[in-house]
Order: C-alpha cells, then sequence, then structure tokens
C-alpha cells in the first residue's frame, strides 16, 4: 500500500519561510496528482494547494496564493511546499494528499499523510 510521509514542518517566526516535503514509500509508475491540505485546532481540515501529475498545472487557496508554492519532482516521487513570508494563521498540520490519475479533482482522495506540524509564533 502507498504511504505518504511528510517532512519539514517545524516552529518558526513570523515572515520566516518552510520547505514541506512529501515523499511516496513505493514507487508504483503510476500517476497521481498531489495536494497539501492542513488542519487547525478547532477547525475543519483546508485545502492549502494542488498540483497536476505534470507539474504544469497549480492551484492554491486565497489565503496561501503568493507566498506558498507547490512543486513535485516525479523522478524522485517528492512533493514539495515552499512557504513563505509565514503568519500565525499558518499553524496548521499539514499532510500530503494523493488522487490517483493526472489531474487533481479533489473528488476522490486515494492517501493521506499523517502529517507535519508548523508552528509560527508572532
Amino acid at each position: 500500500q502507498l504511504q505518504l510521509v511528510e517532512s519539514g514542518g517545524g516552529l518558526v517566526h513570523t515572515g520566516d519561510s518552510l520547505r514541506l516535503s512529501c515523499a511516496r514509500s513505493i514507487r508504483t509508475g503510476s500517476r497521481y496528482a498531489m495536494a497539501w491540505f492542513r488542519q487547525s485546532p478547532g477547525k475543519d481540515r483546508e485545502f492549502v494547494a494542488a498540483i497536476n501529475w505534470s507539474g504544469v498545472d497549480t492551484y492554491y487557496a486565497e489565503a496561501v496564493k503568493g507566498r506558498f508554492t507547490i512543486s513535485r519532482d516525479n523522478d524522485k516521487d517528492i512533493l514539495y511546499l515552499q512557504m513563505d513570508n509565514l503568519n500565525p494563521e499558518d499553524t496548521a498540520i499539514y499532510s500530503c494528499a494523493a488522487e490517483y490519475g493526472p489531474t487533481w479533482t479533489g473528488r476522490l482522495i486515494d492517501y493521506w499523510g499523517q502529517g507535519t506540524q508548523v508552528t509560527v509564533s508572532s
């Protein structure tokens, strides 16, 4: 079974940057569109960004547009989330998700990672 493992979280200050990574445990040869979600205490999980298999098409939530960049390295089977100009509202557990197929729709997510904590202090 495919597993997704996130890394790169931590404690930073307002205005700092972090880069999250999401590695697939098994190289299946299958094509997956992928995304990042986050969940803060007491809040529902929310969409952050998504990327199609090709890496050409990306989608962002309004709250992170212009500050976060999603990318992927299909040769290494790694998904990234570059987060710049972080603020306390970005504090959350960030999880990656995979949807089978070349295009992200969000309608049928096949796999989730366990998440990595990002904490931004003011």
